[in-house]
């Protein structure tokens, strides 16, 4: 089966494509190379430099390179805080670009969707952890954006019959041996305190210790980046084979405090790791966690990387090799 990978560049999409490409799927990739990098794209991959918001290059795409049995869509901006500042890029440019590739997977009669969705979705839960049933309150304009992808994607599926996945998830997370993580601006925990161990940072700050969690600091769901690979092809291989449209909360049930992250960071590398207590930042709840149940349950998925120490120990072991991220 032949799999169109859009944002197959970008971090979560390269490690899936890769993930895809060893279960013994073809993989074309599709990519702007805005956020991703070319050196993430893996050898076997078919990779084509084009841009969503361009239709008629998704349209040239799926010509030369179709048919394909299924897309798995993780292009979009991605960073909370820019789409507090350019909304438009979310609301606009991202959302264009989600609609033109499902309007040309409608008009090839594409039957399997998996859109890389957000658990900031849920900016108010009513309980904690978070499950599929939870209120969807966005906390931001990305946020938005995702709840629209997947209201878009309830109608493609009633005019269209595209089946679709769902997927919500916090803190994407871990490196595999070949693949890291390397955003610019970098915004993500671990990799800003490795930073610290690699001599690049002086410190790292801890928003706000004065939370009502069991250390004062807040608590996040991490999840590492091999874990959301396979339950995105679980999904699609449960929409492949005749289920219906899902949606599923990813998480590792619990979650981590920054002060647990930092100290994992800390025996893990051997690094000293000074950490500097700032203000809170605005916005930050105490306990972000989401609930897997219901894939565990339906899919059978389990994380492999249940501990954060597992997890670091992965992102270590490329950021060592690859300090400055990727060359390109």
């Amino acid at each position: 089966m032949r799999i169109l990978v859009s944002g197959g560049a970008g971090y979560i999409g390269s490690v899936t494509s890769a993930a895809l490409l060893d279960a013994g799927y073809d993989v074309v990739i599709f990519d702007n190379l805005r956020q991703g990098h070319r050196q993430a794209v893996p050898a076997a991959a078919t990779f084509v430099l084009g841009d969503l918001n361009n239709i008629a290059e998704i349209r040239a795409t799926f010509e030369a390179h179709g048919p394909f049995d299924g897309i798995l869509n993780f292009a979009s901006h991605t960073l909370v805080g820019e789409s507090m500042q350019h909304p438009e890029y979310y609301l606009r440019d991202s959302v264009v670009a989600g609609i033109n590739l499902l309007t040309v997977a409608a008009e090839h009669g594409v039957k399997a969707f998996i859109l890389s969705s957000t658990a900031n979705l849920f900016d108010d839960p009513a309980k904690m952890p978070i499950d599929e049933n939870e209120r969807i309150v966005p906390g931001s304009p990305y946020g938005e954006m995702k709840a629209w992808m997947e209201r878009a994607l309830y109608w493609y599926e009633r005019v269209h019959g595209i089946r679709y996945g769902a997927l919500r998830y916090f803190n994407a997370c871990g490196c595999t041996p070949t693949i890291g993580e390397h955003h610019d601006p970098e915004t993500h925990l671990i990799p800003l305190i490795l930073q610290v161990a690699l001599g690049q940072r002086e410190s790292i700050a801890i928003f706000g210790d004065d939370y009502p969690t069991p250390d004062g600091s807040c608590v996040r769901d991490y999840v590492h980046v091999s874990d959301l690979a396979s339950a995105h092809i679980l999904t699609l291989q449960a929409l492949l084979n005749g289920g219906a449209s899902r949606r599923y909360n990813l998480g590792n049930g619990g979650g981590f405090s920054v002060k647990e992250v930092i100290q994992a960071v800390r025996t893990v590398t051997g690094h000293e790791i000074p950490a500097v207590v700032a203000p809170r930042r605005a916005g930050d709840p105490a306990t972000l966690v989401a609930s897997s149940d219901t894939i565990r349950n339906e899919l059978g998925w389990e994380p492999r990387y249940a501990t954060i120490e597992s997890i670091i120990e992965s992102a270590w072991a490329w950021h060592q090799q690859h300090p400055h991220g990727y060359s390109e």
